[in-house]
């Protein structure tokens, strides 16, 4: 017999996509010097005065992150994810968003992608993003983690009335 998955509201599902591995070594002079655990580390402190906490992952395959979407959607209370290059290629991607039914999803990139390559000013991702927050650095995650901490208080007092 299947049981339904208990969603773990207080927990923020964190997604980081492609090369963001490589942060603080690669190209520094587009996405500054800080490591993908500097991001770890910031988006762990920015939740906890919100009672929340972090799911932190990355994988430059895209069925991964697909598979880590969906299990979101069963366990955690939000999405944060920097989709880097499948931004603007996957509708598989897309699509598995697409599933996070009321689940709060906000898209980040440490670099404005509105003044990088042209192919680059398009997302499959921000349509479904209750926020996307681009050129603001590793500082974005925190901005990021501080609207989902909103969303979720709001969808909370929402439920109590």
């Amino acid at each position: 017999m299947a049981t339904t998955p208990v969603r773990d509201r207080s927990t923020i599902m964190v997604l980081n996509g492609p090369n963001l591995n490589l942060l603080g070594r690669r190209q520094p002079e587009i996405y500054g010097t800080d490591t993908l655990a500097d991001i770890e580390k910031l988006v762990a402190v920015t939740a906890a005065p919100h009672g929340l906490t972090t799911d932190c992952r990355q994988s430059n395959h895209e069925g991964q992150l697909i598979d880590w979407v969906h299990e979101a959607r069963e366990h955690h209370g939000a999405v944060i994810i920097n989709p880097a290059g499948y931004s603007h290629t996957s509708v598989a991607l897309r699509d598995a968003l697409a599933t996070c039914d009321g689940l709060p999803i906000v898209e980040v990139h440490i670099s404005n992608i509105h003044q990088r390559e042209a192919f680059r000013h398009h997302s499959y991702v921000s349509a479904l993003a209750n926020g996307v927050i681009a050129g603001c650095g590793v500082q974005g995650y925190a901005f990021a983690v501080e609207r989902v901490a909103a969303l979720l208080a709001s969808a909370k007092a929402q439920a109590q009335v």
